[in-house]
C-alpha cells in the first residue's frame, strides 16, 4: 500500500452501496492509487441515536485522510434529524461547492447542445445554517446568514477558478432587489472582487430571470456564483436540462479538506435491483482524482466513460427507449474502455491540471471597524387577540420618555400608523422602537422598556437591536414604512 492516498469512503444508503462498488471498481482497475477506509454514515446512525447522522470514529478517519468520497444517504423524516450534508460541510470548512453541467449530445437528450457550465455555491451560510425557531403557533422562523468572510471565500474561488481553467466569464445570482442587506452584501462583494479580475468577464442577474435564462439559453454562462439556497437549486436545474441530474458530480472545497459525490439522492426505491447508474458518482470520484493529483487516472477514467456514453451503453435513466444496461455492466463497460478516447464528444486531459490548480483564495486585507450606533429596537410580541390599532395605541403608551413607537409591522408589512384593513394578519407582530428626540441610548432603556411591555400583559418573544454602521442604517425598512 506504500504510496497510496488513504481516502474516506462511504457506500450511503438506498442505491449507494452498488454505485460506490461500482465507482471503486472503475477507479481500481483504471489504476487509482487511493487506499479506502469505509466507515458508516447515515440512515443506520441516524436511528441509533446520533442526530447527526456520523459518528466519532467516522469523524477521526476524515480528519486523518481529509479526503471524502460519499455516495447517498437517506436521513429519516422527522425527529429533528440535520442534513449529513450540511453537517459536513460546515465542520470541515467545506466553503466551495462545485458542480459542471456538461450536455452530452446527441448521446444524451437535451434541448441545449452546447451547454457547459459551472455552478459555484457558497456551501456554509445562508438558510443551511438551518437555525429556525416557532415563535408563535402561527409563525415559524429560518435565518439567513451572510458574512463578508464567508462571500469573499466563494466569490475569490469563483473568479480563481475561471482564470485556473481558461473560462470567459464569472456571472452572480443574487435577490438583491428584495434583500437588500443580505443578498446586497453579496452583490457589492462580488463587485469589489471583480474588480481585482479585470481580464475575466463579470455581470450579476436577479437570480429569478437569472436562473429563466439559465433554463432557456444556458450556453449564455459560463461560471455562475451565488449563495447557498440559490446554488442548490440551479444547480440541479442545470444539471437536469444538460441531460439527468444522474450524470452529474459535485466537489465540496476547504481550506484543508474536501469531499466528493453524487448530486442525486439515495433513490430507496431502487435499491438493490442494479439499476442505478454509477455515473455521478464517478464524475464526482473524476474530480477526488484531479485534487489528490492523479491527473492520468483521472483523464483515462473520464475519456473511457465519454467513449461508453458514445457506443450506446447506457442505465435505464438516460436509454429512454433505448437498450439499458444494469449498474455492474455499466461499470464493466467503462473498465472494458479504458485507454480509449471518444470520437465525437470532446476528449478530457486533465494532465494539465498540474500546472493550473486551483489555488487557495488569497486573504482579504483587513478592513477598518465601522463606528457602530445604537439607534433603536425592534419588539417582537406575540399578539393573537388584539388589532393593529389597538396595539399599536397600547404601545404608544408604553414607550415611555426614552422612546417613540415608529410602526408596528405583520410579515414585514407596515399595519400601524396608518395600515390598510385589507393586510392579512397573522399573530407575530413587529414593533419599532426609536429614541425620543434624538436622544442618545443604551440597552438599559431597552430593557425598561421591555419590563413595562411585561408589566402591560404582553408577551414579547424576540427583539432585535437596530444599529447605525458609520451612520449608514443597518437594518431594513418594511413595505409601506
Amino acid at each position: 500500500m506504500a504510496g497510496k492516498v488513504p481516502i474516506t469512503v462511504a457506500k450511503g444508503d438506498g442505491i449507494g452501496p452498488e454505485i460506490m462498488d461500482a465507482t471503486l471498481h472503475i477507479l481500481m482497475e483504471a489504476g487509482a492509487q487511493i487506499e479506502p477506509e469505509f466507515i458508516e454514515i447515515g440512515e443506520k446512525v441516524y436511528l441509533a441515536g446520533n442526530t447527526s447522522g456520523i459518528g466519532p470514529e467516522a469523524w477521526e478517519s476524515l480528519r486523518r485522510t481529509k479526503v471524502f468520497l460519499k455516495a447517498p444517504i437517506t436521513t429519516p423524516q422527522g425527529g429533528g434529524y440535520k442534513s449529513l450534508n450540511v453537517t459536513t460541510r460546515k465542520a470541515l470548512g467545506l466553503y466551495a461547492n462545485v458542480r459542471p453541467c456538461v450536455s452530452y449530445h446527441p448521446f444524451i437528450p437535451t434541448k441545449h447542445p452546447n451547454m457547459n457550465v459551472v455552478i459555484i455555491r457558497e456551501n456554509e451560510e445562508d438558510t443551511y445554517a438551518g437555525i429556525e425557531h416557532q415563535q408563535t403557533p402561527d409563525v415559524v422562523q429560518c435565518l439567513k446568514l451572510i458574512s463578508r468572510p464567508g462571500s469573499e471565500k466563494i466569490i475569490r474561488y469563483a473568479f480563481e477558478y475561471a482564470r485556473t481553467y481558461n473560462r470567459r466569464k464569472v456571472t452572480c445570482f443574487t435577490k438583491d432587489n428584495i434583500m437588500k442587506m443580505t443578498d446586497g452584501l453579496f452583490h457589492k462583494i462580488f463587485d469589489e472582487i471583480a474588480a481585482e479580475y479585470p481580464d475575466i468577464e463579470s455581470e450579476h442577474w436577479i437570480v429569478d430571470i437569472g436562473m429563466a435564462k439559465m433554463a432557456d439559453t444556458p450556453e449564455q454562462f459560463d461560471v455562475i456564483v451565488m449563495p447557498n439556497l440559490y446554488g442548490d437549486i440551479a444547480s440541479d436545474v442545470a444539471a437536469q436540462i444538460a441531460g439527468s441530474v444522474g450524470l452529474a458530480g459535485s466537489a465540496n472545497i476547504g481550506d484543508q479538506c474536501a469531499m466528493f459525490e453524487a448530486i442525486h439522492g439515495s433513490a430507496p426505491r431502487r435499491a438493490g435491483q442494479n439499476l442505478a447508474n454509477p455515473s455521478g458518482l464517478l464524475h464526482g470520484a473524476i474530480m477526488m482524482l484531479v485534487h489528490i493529483g492523479q491527473y492520468e487516472v483521472a483523464t483515462r477514467v473520464h475519456n473511457a466513460w465519454l467513449k461508453t456514453i458514445e457506443d450506446g451503453v447506457y442505465t435505464y435513466d438516460i436509454a429512454k427507449d433505448r437498450p439499458s444496461v444494469g449498474t455492474k455492466e455499466f461499470a464493466q463497460a467503462v473498465v472494458d474502455r479504458l485507454g480509449q478516447r471518444p470520437e465525437q464528444l470532446p476528449a478530457v486531459d486533465y494532465t494539465t491540471a498540474r500546472e493550473r490548480k486551483v489555488s487557495a483564495p488569497a486573504k482579504t486585507a483587513p478592513r477598518p471597524v465601522p463606528r457602530r450606533d445604537l439607534d433603536g429596537v425592534d419588539v417582537f410580541i406575540y399578539n393573537a387577540e388584539t388589532s393593529p390599532e389597538a396595539l399599536g395605541r397600547r404601545l404608544e403608551e408604553l414607550a415611555g420618555p426614552e422612546f417613540q413607537l415608529v410602526m408596528v409591522s405583520n410579515r414585514g408589512v407596515k399595519v400601524y400608523p396608518g395600515g390598510f384593513p385589507e393586510t392579512f394578519t397573522s399573530d407575530h407582530w413587529r414593533c419599532r422602537f426609536q429614541p425620543l428626540n434624538g436622544r442618545e441610548m443604551s440597552h438599559k432603556d431597552i430593557r425598561s422598556l421591555l419590563e413595562r411591555v411585561e408589566h402591560a400583559g404582553l408577551e414579547w418573544i424576540k427583539i432585535e437591536n437596530l444599529y447605525l454602521f458609520d451612520g449608514q442604517r443597518g437594518y431594513s425598512l418594511d413595505q409601506g414604512e
